[in-house]
């Protein structure tokens, strides 16, 4: 069945709704955590954490977007608020038009919501078994049910896997399992909260092809937050960077390189030991016997390099290392953004009152 069909006509929901139009708003939304620390036998101090600060940005329809930064920088908490589980304390929040904390059962149903660390599927159940009661919270009409599980099963290789408890599956097989109960009833954007961690080559790189065939087949709008930049590299026409709840950065990905004067590496293992290998574009960082490692701008080609290093020196074999998010964005602002509060991370502080954890997030959004 057509989005158009099941939703009555996406115009009617304003200016989030419109095609093409800003899909995703978020205007100046602020998030402040009341937290109490105990500072003796029956008493405790109360201060104010605040995880997300004046934070605008919007996604178009169809759009995928990296949402990236350290650790406790409030992308978690940005999109419990997208997903209604968080209500802003200040600012404008609207998805397709609607208010999340207004009308969250309303958006539960064109929203999709992927967490890494915690499953939405039923634990001591068969992976089919989850898909049937998701089929029946959401009200699936059956032959779009058997559609979209027929789609996700050929695509996510998950065939051989239904009649298996959840438990038993490998971490690559349950996160796969995830993003098809995310999809089985069609929602127009997906969040994705670190959906390729802990997961290896292979896994990886079926997940990130099934998301580049579902955006471009069904213009899924992605908003993915993760600390792998090849997701991104992979995926993403625009990165977004918060830190300290704070937008830092908002383009193209090879500006965030050039904002952060990352630098990728080049791990050259050469036939015999031999001095450090001297090019223009690169500098050596370390030696251990023949094994060499070259820094270079992470903007540049890795090509150039490894052809002159070929022709040069007796080379056995080599790498590249990608830059690591946490080290960009360290090398960007070196220093606590603004409005933090001492000792405080970006994101809901443990304890605070209101925070949810990524799983209740992942549960809420399909309750």
């Amino acid at each position: 069945m057509a989005r158009e069909e099941r939703d009555g006509g996406l115009a009617g929901d304003g200016p989030g709704g419109a095609p093409g139009g800003a899909f995703i708003e978020v205007d100046r939304v602020e998030k402040v955590f009341d937290v109490r620390k105990r500072t003796g036998f029956l008493r405790s101090e109360r201060r104010r954490v605040r995880a997300v600060d004046a934070l605008s940005f919007t996604v178009a329809r169809g759009e995928m977007v990296g949402y990236i930064g350290p650790n406790g920088a409030g992308k978690s908490t940005t999109i419990k608020m997208l997903t209604g589980i968080l209500t802003p304390t200040g600012g404008r929040l609207r998805v397709a038009g609607i208010d999340p904390a207004r009308e969250r059962t309303r958006l539960a149903q064109r929203i999709g919501v992927v967490f890494g660390q915690r499953t939405t599927l039923w634990w001591d159940l068969p992976l089919i078994d989850s898909y049937r009661l998701t089929h029946r919270m959401y009200r699936i009409p059956d032959a779009r049910y058997r559609e979209n599980l027929d789609r996700c099963v050929r695509l996510l290789e998950l065939g051989d896997l239904l009649d298996v408890p959840v438990r038993q599956l490998s971490l690559g097989q349950r996160m796969r399992g995830d993003i098809a109960a995310a999809l089985l009833h069609d929602p127009e954007v997906l969040y994705l909260d670190e959906p390729t961690i802990g997961l290896d080559v292979i896994s990886k790189a079926k997940v990130r092809e099934f998301l580049r065939e579902l955006n471009a087949e069904r213009g899924t709008t992605v908003l993915l937050t993760t600390h792998d930049l090849q997701d991104i590299e992979q995926l993403c026409s625009r990165v977004m960077v918060i830190d300290h709840g704070r937008m830092m950065y908002e383009g193209p990905l090879a500006g965030l390189h050039e904002a952060g004067e990352s630098e990728r590496t080049l791990v050259v293992d050469l036939e015999r030991e031999l001095p450090p290998i001297e090019l223009p574009s690169a500098r050596v960082v370390r030696v251990e016997g023949p094994r060499q490692w070259l820094a270079f701008p992470a903007g540049k080609s890795a090509a150039p390099l490894v052809a002159r290093i070929a022709e040069r020196y007796p080379l056995v074999d080599l790498s590249v290392r990608e830059p690591d998010i946490e080290a960009v964005i360290a090398r960007m602002y070196g220093r606590p953004g603004p409005g933090a509060a001492e000792g405080a991370p970006g994101g809901a502080p443990e304890g605070a009152e209101g925070a949810v954890s990524a799983g209740d997030a992942a549960e809420g959004a399909v309750s």
